[in-house]
Order: C-alpha cells, then sequence, then structure tokens
C-alpha cells in the first residue's frame, strides 16, 4: 500500500477501509482479529471521532499499518479530498 496523508477522521477511516478490503478482511473478521464488535470497526471506518485511540491503534496494527507524524504538507484540503 503506498502512503496515504488523512487530515480528517473520515480520510482516516478511508484508508484503513481500503486497507481492509486489500487484505480481503471483513469488518467481522478484523474486529475477531482485535477483539472489537464489528459495529466498532464500522465507526471507526466512518470516522466517528469518538473512537478510542487504543481501538485505532490496534486496527493499525492488525492491518500490517503505523502511523506516521510529520510536519503537515502544503497541499490544499481540496488536493487531498481528491485522493479519495
Amino acid at each position: 500500500m503506498k502512503e496515504q496523508i488523512a487530515r480528517t477522521e473520515k480520510q482516516l477511516g478511508a484508508i484503513l477501509r481500503r486497507a481492509r478490503k486489500a487484505a480481503r478482511l471483513s469488518q467481522a473478521a478484523l474486529g475477531e482479529q482485535i477483539h472489537m464488535r464489528q459495529g466498532t470497526i464500522s465507526r471507526l471506518e466512518a470516522g466517528q471521532p469518538a473512537v478510542q485511540l487504543r481501538t485505532l491503534m490496534e486496527a493499525l496494527s492488525a492491518l500490517n499499518l503505523e502511523l506516521v507524524v510529520r510536519p503537515r504538507s502544503q497541499a490544499s484540503l481540496q488536493d487531498i479530498e481528491d485522493l479519495f
């Protein structure tokens, strides 16, 4: 999977959804892998802001992804939205 930028919860959720589908996992299967309900995975992928950080980190790990923090690029929000 190529590097992707997320500046909002919804963008991050979309990235996770694509990674899960690329791994050929259902929401339920991913949830079982990290001991969470399918509904929790659904909320994470929908970008609902109330999802706990632990949930996000476990989902990233299960999908063999990592979070990288770096200085913000100068691309506009619209440029990034166009990626989705």
